[in-house]
This record gives structure tokens, sequence and C-alpha cells, in this order.
């Protein structure tokens, strides 16, 4: 009877099968490293845009800290477009990685040209009903923890630091508050809000790992992409 189970889970692939899926694999790598290319694009113009906050921030003491809390909109603007481009890389480095692992490996392994098990399922139902394979706000925290929060984290500690040393090096607390000053809002509230801003980014961050770790532990699904 066990025999029997794995014939039925198990048979050869012809050539033309192999070819197909080889071309299949081919185009998969094309397109998440056309996506891939398109995140980095985005992260780019983050960056370039925080470093031009730099430079006119500290152009000269009597410079307005001012750049250093916008550019956080643009930031934000990035992320949420770099968050969508993410789900779109999502699915073609997924499905690329599942016949790596399913396909490849085996055959490398073993030596055996099959398919065995319910990945192949698994992949024609993806290309049957295509869907995104995480959340938006799973893709939001993951490009988080790759790469925004170190561009928070630039922003947050210069704009302290401008704080601190410009015009001249900071004596007192209320000299702090009010060099954060925003037209006729208090520098207590916009340090505040910053607080804010940074803590929830920092807050997604943490629950898109967690999330992570409870589908997929420390290791890749068997059982579904994403």
């Amino acid at each position: 009877m066990a025999e029997a189970d794995t014939a039925q889970q198990r048979r050869e692939l012809t050539s033309a099968e192999l070819g197909a899926l080889a071309h299949l694999y081919r185009g998969e790598i094309y397109r998440s490293t056309i996506w891939r290319a398109r995140l980095d694009t985005t992260t780019n113009w983050a960056v370039v845009t925080l470093g031009v906050a730099l430079s006119i921030t500290f152009s000269s003491p009597s410079a307005s800290p001012l750049p250093l809390v916008l550019v956080g909109i643009l930031i934000l603007l990035f992320l949420m477009l770099e968050s969508r481009r993410y789900r779109y890389f999502n699915v073609w480095s997924a499905r690329a990685r599942w016949l790596e692992k399913h396909l490849y490996a085996p055959m490398l392994k073993d030596g055996d040209l099959h398919m065995e098990g319910d990945w192949q399922k698994v992949l024609a139902e993806d290309y049957w009903h295509p869907h995104y394979h995480i959340g938006f706000m799973t893709a939001v925290g993951r490009r988080i923890r790759r790469n925004y929060l170190w561009i928070l984290l630039i922003q947050t500690v210069s704009y302290i630091g401008k704080l601190i040393v410009h015009p001249i090096p900071l004596v007192t607390l209320d000299q702090f508050w009010r060099r954060a000053d925003v037209g006729p809002i208090p520098g207590e509230i916009v340090t505040a809000a910053g607080v804010v801003y940074v803590g929830v980014w920092l807050g997604i961050a943490l629950w898109s790992e967690w999330n992570d770790r409870t589908r997929f532990g420390r290791a890749p699904s068997s059982s579904g992409m994403g």
C-alpha cells in the first residue's frame, strides 16, 4: 500500500515538461529581478531626499531644522510606494524560490526528475488564481526592517543633533523646546509627534517580524508562499 501511495505521488518528468519548467523558472527570475530594481529605486529616492534635507539643515548654524521634519512626509510616501512594489516582487520571488526548493534542489540531491507531494498543486493554484502572498502592512514592516528603519534613525538623530548644537550648544532643556517650535506649534508638541511617528513605524516593523515568525518560524513555509 505504501509503495502504491508513493507511486501515486511520484511521476517522472518528460523532457518537454522539464524544458517548460526551466523556461518558467527563468521568467520568474527575470520578473523578480525587474521588481527588485524598482525597490532599490524608491530606496534611493528616500536616501537622496534625506541627504538634501541634511545639506540644507546643516548648511549654517542659523539654518532651520524644519527640512528634516518635512522630509519625513516624502520618506513616508516612498515607503508606501516601495511596500506596494514589494508585494509584486514577493509574488515572482516566491514562485522562483518554490521551484528551486521543490524541483531543482531534489533533482540535484537525488538525481531524480520527478514531482512528489503537493508542491506542484500549490504552484498551479497560484497561477490559476494570482494573488498577493502577503498583506500591505506586512510589506511595510519588512521594508522598514530592511531599509527604512536606518533612514528614520538617521533622520531622528540628525534632527536632535541640530537642535542640540545649532545655533550654539544647548544649555537648558527649555532652549531645546524653543528650537523645536514650528511657527505657532510648541516644540513639545512637535517633539511628541516625532516620537509617535518613529514609534508607529518601529511598532509595525516589530509586528511584521512577529507575524513572519508566527507564519513561518525560522524556516520558509512548506505549505504556502510569501
